[in-house]
């Protein structure tokens, strides 16, 4: 399991995270919440080793990553928020060169990849360049990328960006599917909706700090609320969505 303890981190003296704390077990798929400067992106990029925590820890399966990143890295897969890819290689290129990096068969780097390119309609841009890909075609390599290893743990930043209506359908089933398999997930994202329905387990942030965790359905009924979405706005305590629309559509109209 994934563990993290006490994470705090600091910016000469301003506070991204202030002694953040939760766990992740096999089959568990705990969504990462919280308004734009809440520490997100903070907490991803010290989970998945990019980034050094000023206080805390980061244990996986009892060993701190710290110890032995290397070896920590190779159980991880990780789908980032920018999807930053080569452009001058093909998409198949690209997944052969990621296959490489991961130690994979040639055998299996292939097979591997034709499979998952299909079930991603990516099969007939293959041989196209990255250059030439649209967003959502980025996005779907950078999916295939992060599993070609089969990792036990996975980390999934704002996952859907860009995706098609049928991408973003079989990226819902994927992710139910591997939780059965006994992996675990870390999915952060705005898309509520959809983390209601993937999620077991929800964290909410706010400047930082943990405001809440536990199950979806402990949290809704412990706010009293209909929906994620409902919880998620009372507990960050976010202006009133139908007032701000109404007074936007005020200010542009006089």
């Amino acid at each position: 399991m994934l563990e993290v303890r006490s994470l705090t981190k600091t910016y000469s003296t301003i506070p991204a995270l202030e002694n953040v704390s939760f766990t992740i077990h096999p089959g568990q798929v705990l969504g990462y919440l919280g308004p734009n400067g809440s520490g997100k992106s903070t907490t991803v990029k010290i989970i998945t080793g990019l980034l050094e925590q000023s206080a805390g820890s980061v244990l996986f399966n009892g060993a701190n990553i710290r110890d032995d990143l290397a070896a920590y890295k190779r159980i991880v897969g990780y789908v980032p928020e920018e999807a930053n890819l080569y452009p001058f290689l093909t998409g198949l290129e690209y997944l052969e060169l990621i296959g490489r990096l991961r130690g994979l068969r040639g055998s299996v780097i292939a097979r591997r990849a034709g499979e998952m390119l299909e079930i991603f309609s990516m099969t007939p841009h293959r041989h196209s360049t990255i250059a030439t890909y649209s967003k959502g075609m980025r996005q779907r390599i950078l999916l295939i990328a992060a599993l070609m290893h089969n990792p036990d743990l996975i980390i999934f930043d704002e996952p859907l960006s860009g995706l098609d209506v049928t991408s973003a359908l079989i990226f819902r089933e994927m992710v139910k599917a591997l939780s059965r398999a006994g992996k675990a997930i870390f999915y952060c994202s705005h898309v509520l909706e959809v983390v209601e329905k993937v999620c077991s387990h929800v964290i909410i942030l706010q400047n930082g700090r943990q405001l809440a965790c536990g199950t979806v359905e402990d949290l809704k009924t412990f706010q009293q609320m209909p929906s994620l979405e409902a919880a998620f706005a009372h507990l960050v305590q976010e202006r009133d969505a139908p007032a701000s629309a109404a007074a936007l559509v005020e200010a542009v109209s006089h």
